[in-house]
């Protein structure tokens, strides 16, 4: 499943379900679809996602550095790809919310 959040003040962005839902609740909202966020409410929005994200960060960190001491102990033939952080995947989404904050516009998801 995808979600496309939108707003007038900039280009949709398109997501995954599941990553999409997680930033949905990050921001303080139901992960119902579809939804909305009117002008007012989406400066308290991103910063709420802001701040779980920072705690997200946080919690990967904490992983790295677990992954890393494990790896001490496996062989190089098991690599793992490196995931994309979620702090990464939610740059396009605080970018609308940002754009949408300067021209006091409504973001809705479907």
């Amino acid at each position: 499943m995808l979600i496309t959040f939108s707003s007038k003040a900039h280009n949709d962005v398109t997501m995954f379900g599941d990553i999409a839902q997680s930033f949905i609740k990050m921001m303080g909202y139901t992960t119902e679809i579809p939804g909305a966020i009117t002008a007012e409410d989406v400066n308290s929005a991103l910063a709420n996602l802001e701040k779980n994200l920072a705690v997200a960060a946080a919690a990967d960190q904490q992983q790295i550095a677990q992954d890393k001491q494990q790896a001490v102990d496996i062989d190089d033939e098991d690599e793992k790809e490196s995931e994309i952080k979620i702090t990464v995947r939610a740059i396009p989404l605080i970018e609308l919310l940002k754009a949408a904050i300067s021209a006091k516009s409504y973001v809705m998801w479907q």
